[in-house]
């Protein structure tokens, strides 16, 4: 999937929990833009999905301070997106 060509000046981010988080999605996502927001499997991403991401330009966020199930991460990235946009 994030060999993928996405929509030109679409911002990328990888939501995670491991080294190297950018700050939470709220403070690093710009209103208005295009987005696609990775989120893991149960258990969060391998470190070679992490690194495939990473390498892809995916910039790594977070969605709070708890791990998040996969359906529910889903939901609040979205909703984080939605909000911001308002």
């Amino acid at each position: 999937f994030i060999r993928q060509p996405l929509e030109p000046g679409m911002e990328k981010y990888m939501a995670y929990l491991g080294p190297g988080v950018k700050g939470p999605l709220k403070d690093n996502y710009q209103a208005g833009r295009s987005v696609c927001i990775l989120v893991g499997p149960e258990g969060g991403f391998s470190p070679a999905e992490a690194q495939a991401a990473l390498s892809a330009g995916f910039i790594p966020v977070s969605l709070g301070p708890s791990r998040l199930r996969t359906e529910t991460a889903g939901i609040v990235a979205c909703h984080t997106i939605n909000l911001l946009n308002q």
